[in-house]
């Protein structure tokens, strides 16, 4: 009964979530590339590496300001509100040269007083955090658009390089924790976060642990088959954009197509058993691809918090 219970649940709550996420998109559906600039985007970043299109670039000698960090990003949207990197840093007693944790949020995230409480959680145990407000959220959010809005939509060529602003800010942040002599890092990502934190460490290798926490793990699922891209793929196929064209980006920005530097063996993969937006069909086929990762499934959807408190169970001790 309780299973039925927290799947019917589950249901409703992600077919909300969903809901109002298709509603935006199509509110924003001029927001769409074309056929054609799909295909002059992919053309160009088929000859590329991942070292080649997330550049890690040094960062600025600054200090934070309140605990604030802030600079111009290494890659540019044309939004002057989105284009510079904000990261709310919590240090611990240790010091500069502590272990540091980034928290990555999940797309279109309401709130960061949950990340704050975690954050304290990892000062509490000798650890700094960083909390990075990703691409087009919270202080990125561009005049007149909704959280996180801009972030994913149907302009593909769009989203491919937010990812590639997220993933070289954060880079350049390892960078500047580096300088500090920090020489361990961790990283928990949820779900468009955790999709940024996989890409990452793929081209960082000083990772204590990996925590990705229902991250969309497989792109071409999340376009064509997530009930909360119903709109997207509506706007897409009105191009003529087809899942043969989109996946020639996935060597690129498909947590599918590579492996954490780190080694699997530091690698925790959270899974809902009742998600629809990242189904755990797809985790489990991720941890299949990185042998000696630890896979958590957990009674929820897409969204909720028994995801989060079973991943911090698995993290302490490997602390």
């Amino acid at each position: 009964m309780k299973r039925v219970l927290d799947q019917t649940l589950a249901a409703a709550m992600d077919t909300a979530m969903c809901g109002m996420m298709n509603a935006m998109q199509w509110r924003r559906r001029h927001l769409v590339c074309s056929k054609v600039q799909l295909e002059e985007y992919l053309t160009k970043c088929e000859s590329l590496s991942r070292e080649d299109y997330y550049l890690r670039i040094d960062p600025p000698s600054l200090e934070p300001v309140d605990h604030w960090l802030e600079w111009p990003s290494p890659a540019t949207s044309g939004f002057v509100e989105n284009d510079h990197l904000r990261v709310k840093i919590y240090p611990c007693a240790k010091g500069p040269a502590a272990p540091t944790v980034f928290i990555l949020h999940a797309l279109m995230s309401a709130s960061d007083a949950g990340y704050q409480k975690l954050a304290q959680w990892f000062n509490d145990r000798g650890w700094n955090a960083a909390f990075p407000h990703l691409p087009f959220h919270y202080s990125r959010k561009p005049k007149g658009y909704l959280n996180g809005e801009l972030a994913v939509t149907a302009d593909l060529v769009r989203n491919g390089e937010t990812l590639r602003q997220c993933v070289m800010e954060l880079r350049q942040l390892m960078q500047w924790f580096r300088l500090r002599g920090c020489t361990e890092f961790g990283i928990i990502g949820t779900s468009y976060g955790g999709w940024n934190a996989a890409l990452l460490s793929f081209l960082e290798p000083d990772l204590r642990f990996l925590s990705l926490i229902q991250p969309i793990a497989n792109v071409e699922t999340a376009i064509w088959r997530n009930p909360g891209a119903v709109s997207m793929r509506t706007l897409l196929k009105a191009q003529g954009v087809r899942p043969s064209d989109s996946i020639r980006h996935a060597h690129i920005s498909s947590p599918m197509h590579g492996t954490p530097l780190c080694g699997s063996d530091r690698v925790i993969l959270t899974a809902g058993r009742f998600d629809t937006v990242s189904p755990p069909a797809e985790l489990h086929a991720l941890q299949k691809l990185w042998p000696g990762s630890k896979l958590l499934t957990v009674q929820q959807g897409h969204f909720g918090y028994a995801a989060l408190r079973a991943t911090m169970q698995e993290i302490e001790p490997r602390l």
